[in-house]
């Protein structure tokens, strides 16, 4: 039963998804990236489009994800409220983000929640972030504490010249701030307006700053799945804005970017990559996620087009200059699997093959016949440029795949200063610590 009460509160949720769209024949195609990597595209449609939301059980006692061997995985710290991303500050303290797609959200589209909004981590979003100090250096905060609240669905955060950087839902706002405090009490400053809302809401804005501090890197995902709200919507979104740092000189640096969320720079680089959310309804295998390279003045197709020149069905014929323009992403990731979270790690306290690499944070499907994604990816990095797939990393999160069961779903991931990870699990209101056995 509790199976078909997610099934029908997930049409309910996205029936106005499933409209009759044109099937355009076309066979199988084989893309090699510009990392030389290949992926075969089936044509849209040839599964159909499925919706199957996981049941999330939590973590049973004594239970936790497994990583290969060599490592060992650790409960950093329980008991948040949807902890969606996790930044370290200059002097090593951790700051979580509990934020949360809204309830209110899906009543105002006529949406039932029976049964979906643990599996989505739907609720009375916290509007939160709370600080975490490992005082002694044993791998376990012994201080923790609300660093800020009462704002509107954060994600992205960043210290940069003196300030506290926040990226809330409609806005980028600004904080005094002095390395060491423990809480902000200070007022802030709004310094940049961001569109919120939107069919697919798309809620969460990520920020990071290059090397020498003079410019912010804004992610901002679509309003809708492939513009089927009409264009208007998405202004200045489904992109990478960049901005000075007063919040002023604002500049789309990438665009056709349906849902970017981690950001990160390739170590010894001044390259920007980011992990990218792709579309829906086109069948299980369409269209993969995907890390890739962030080429100013690049565009990536959406909504017209994916993987280059390959036409979203839904959108043929309507703007063939893009299309033919539309970059190819690097580094193909499997459909549907929610690619969310991204850091490069660029310590040495892992093994050798996995320095400089990337961890991405796979949220989990919900779009395709068979659960994928809801574990942590590698992907092998050798001078700046990928090397080779994504392969397994953190794993454990399914406790039944078959019956659609779950222990948590991760998202955010970054790296300790002493070259631990770290795992926002927010389904599961879990931070995980993944470090080398020595």
């Amino acid at each position: 039963m509790k199976k078909i009460a997610l099934i029908a509160a997930a049409i309910a949720f996205l029936g106005s998804c499933n409209s009759n769209h044109p099937v355009v024949q076309q066979q199988p195609s084989t893309v090699t990236t510009p990392a030389g990597l290949t992926v075969t595209l089936p044509p849209p449609h040839e599964t159909e489009s499925d919706m199957n939301f996981p049941e999330v059980i939590g973590w049973k006692k004594g239970n936790k994800p497994t990583a290969p061997a060599g490592f060992k995985v650790n409960k950093y710290a329980d008991g948040l409220q949807n902890p969606r991303w996790i930044y370290v500050t200059p002097n090593g303290d951790v700051l979580v983000a509990e934020a949360s797609t809204e309830v209110g959200f899906l009543k105002r589209i006529g949406a039932k929640i029976v049964g979906i909004s643990k599996a989505m981590a739907l609720g009375n979003s916290a509007n939160r972030i709370t600080l975490f100090r490992d005082t002694d250096g044993d791998g376990t905060p012994d201080l923790r504490k609300t660093f800020l609240s009462n704002l509107n669905q954060p994600l992205g955060m960043l210290v940069l010249n003196n300030y506290f950087y926040v990226a809330n839902t409609d806005g980028v706002w600004r904080y005094p701030y002095q390395p060491g405090e423990t809480t902000i009490a200070a007022k802030g400053e709004k310094i940049l307006d961001l569109p919120a809302g939107g069919y697919n809401n798309h809620w969460t804005r990520n920020i990071i700053s290059n090397a020498d501090g003079s410019k912010i890197y804004v992610a901002v995902g679509s309003a809708s799945d492939h513009g089927e709200h009409g264009m208007d919507e998405e202004q200045r979104r489904a992109n990478i804005l960049e901005i000075n740092p007063d919040g002023t000189g604002e500049r789309i640096y990438a665009s056709g970017l349906r849902n970017p969320v981690g950001m990160d720079w390739a170590p010894g680089t001044n390259t920007l990559w980011t992990a990218v959310n792709e579309r829906d309804e086109l069948g299980d295998e369409l269209v993969p996620d995907y890390l890739t390279s962030v080429q100013k003045g690049g565009f990536y197709g959406w909504p017209y087009s994916y993987y280059g020149d390959h036409e979203d069905p839904r959108r043929v014929g309507e703007r063939p200059d893009l299309v033919q323009k539309a970059l190819v992403p690097d580094v193909p990731l499997v459909a549907h699997s929610a690619s969310l979270g991204l850091a490069f790690y660029d310590k040495d306290a892992y093994p050798e093959k996995y320095r400089n690499g990337a961890f991405v944070g796979q949220h989990g499907s919900w779009n395709r016949s068979e659960l994928v994604g809801y574990r942590v990816v590698f992907v092998p990095f050798k001078e700046g440029k990928p090397t080779g797939p994504a392969e397994d990393f953190l794993t454990g999160f399914f406790a039944d795949k078959q019956a659609g069961e779950v222990y948590g779903r991760p998202v955010g991931v970054t790296v300790m200063p002493d070259g631990a990870l770290l795992v926002a699990d927010d389904t599961s209101n879990t931070i995980w610590r993944v470090s080398a056995n020595k």
